[in-house]
């Protein structure tokens, strides 16, 4: 099997060995701290707590998003620490790939027993 997006691969496979020796029930911020030392060991190229600025009729709002990480400068994460994901998460990334007209995000849950993560594809720029 070929692997088609090696990159999300290999930040998921960082947040697995995260949550491999975390394992679920700490702060969301644990884990940041966690994916940034992993991401580095990785040698994964990311920012940390982006900001992500909103556009509307061409001017720029003062509100803005703070995205967890950006890795290889074009795919969102976004980590949480929830015994469960609801719409509003999924909301959260659509509206974050909406505002930075990127392509691919991923949320990471570590909330769980086993590490959940769900792929985002953004086809409407």
């Amino acid at each position: 099997m070929t692997q088609k997006d090696p990159d999300t691969y290999s930040i998921i496979g960082a947040a697995m060995k995260v949550h491999s020796e975390l394992g679920c029930g700490f702060l969301e911020a644990v884990y940041q701290d966690a994916l940034e030392i992993e991401l580095t060991k990785r040698k994964i190229p990311f920012q940390r707590e982006q900001k992500i600025p909103v556009y509307y009729c061409g001017q720029e709002l003062k509100t803005y998003y703070v995205a967890d990480f950006v890795c290889y400068d074009s795919i969102i994460v976004e980590l949480k620490a929830l015994t469960e994901l609801s719409g509003k998460e999924k909301s959260q990334i659509l509206n974050y790939l909406k505002a930075t007209k990127k392509t691919k995000a991923l949320l990471i849950n570590f909330g769980k027993e086993s590490l959940e993560y769900n792929r985002y594809v953004n086809f409407f720029q």
